[in-house]
């Protein structure tokens, strides 16, 4: 008489198939995540930018005078939108242009002189043949040219912008151990910095007014790598993400949308030092950053891209998502990166 199969016989060979895939489904994940670093590092071969040979510095239409009109800020410029800058003469327009560009730009390089340490961090212990160790050494050698390319036009600009606020700049040294215990956690950092900068500068290059061409340079180089520096961050996030325990899932998801305010903060609202500088009044600063509906939408603007990220990667539930509105920073995600905000709205 034939043995009827029991339930014990027909489930281990059903598990260990059902292994054998996911095995099978993992190995093909990585192979396409470890191809697309590696046509990013390809084309950071093939196309990048040296901050001393592919900038004029000395082009006379390059140089920054007091009372060239181009460094009025444009309209998209949350500051160079209100009444009060507006209502100024335009030689304080054009000064206070000029020093909010300056800061801009050394808040920008302290960021990215963190973010450089940080990526030396992550690949201290990278294994042999690991494809993140070859485009994150690429990626610090295209920052380090950025720090350069801030740094000379804080000089040349005349301005002695101290960058970001003294916590920042305190706190900066330590920031960066967090790429080697907690990468996850630290590349959604990097994003935080990263793509506030690169929404504005997109803006401005998109809305074509009469920007003076030394900055119009400065943003066209940024802008084009930076591309590149934010998709290796989502790559590398979507890529880890399964790997997060329930635990770590539950605590990043409310830490990231935190982490994305305080760092948009210290790029774009003026210190201190800037409000006294510059003589912004108190409440200007109070009601733009970020009271008005349209300074809020603004806010809410910078963020669709990171908002898709964290639905793909499973950083929005629904003690996250308060924390997103509580942020000020919620809102649909993006459909896709990089998506216009007037679209998205």
């Amino acid at each position: 008489m034939t043995a009827t199969p029991t339930l014990h016989d027909t489930a281990a060979p059903a598990r260990a198939t059902a292994s054998a895939d996911d095995a099978a489904a993992r190995a093909e994940r990585t192979q396409a995540y470890e191809h697309r670093l590696r046509t990013l590092s390809e084309a950071s071969v093939h196309q990048h930018f040296d901050a001393f040979l592919d900038i004029a510095w000395d082009d006379p239409d390059h140089a920054i005078r007091l009372d060239d009109p181009r460094w009025v800020l444009p309209s998209v410029d949350v500051l160079g939108g209100t009444d009060w800058y507006r209502s100024l003469p335009l030689e304080e327009q054009i000064r206070v242009g000029i020093y909010r560009q300056a800061n801009i730009c050394k808040v920008g390089l302290q960021f990215e002189q963190i973010l450089i340490s940080g990526l030396m961090n992550f690949a201290f212990n990278l294994p042999n043949r690991s494809a993140e160790f070859r485009y994150s050494t690429h990626e610090a050698t295209e920052e380090c040219h950025h720090t350069q390319m801030f740094q000379e036009f804080v000089n040349r600009s005349g301005q002695d912008v101290p960058g970001g606020r003294l916590l920042f700049r305190m706190a900066g040294p330590f920031l960066p151990l967090a790429a080697r215990w907690v990468p996850f956690g630290f590349f959604y950092g990097v994003l935080a910095g990263e793509e506030p900068i690169d929404h504005v500068q997109k803006s401005v290059l998109r809305a074509g007014d009469d920007m003076h061409p030394l900055l119009q340079r400065i943003m066209q180089i940024h802008v084009a790598e930076e591309a590149r520096h934010i998709g290796f961050a989502h790559q590398y996030l979507e890529h880890q993400a399964p790997k997060l325990t329930r635990r770590q899932r539950a605590v990043l998801s409310v830490l990231v949308p935190v982490v994305m305010r305080v760092l948009c903060d210290e790029i774009l609202v003026p210190s201190r030092r800037m409000q006294r500088d510059l003589g912004i009044p108190r409440q200007v600063v109070k009601d733009l950053y970020w009271r008005e509906p349209e300074s809020r939408k603004f806010l809410r603007d910078l963020f669709g891209d990171v908002r898709m990220l964290a639905e793909e990667t499973g950083m929005m539930n629904r003690a996250s998502r308060l924390v997103w509105r509580w942020m000020g920073i919620d809102g649909r995600p993006s459909r896709f990166r990089s998506e216009v905000a007037s679209a998205a709205a």
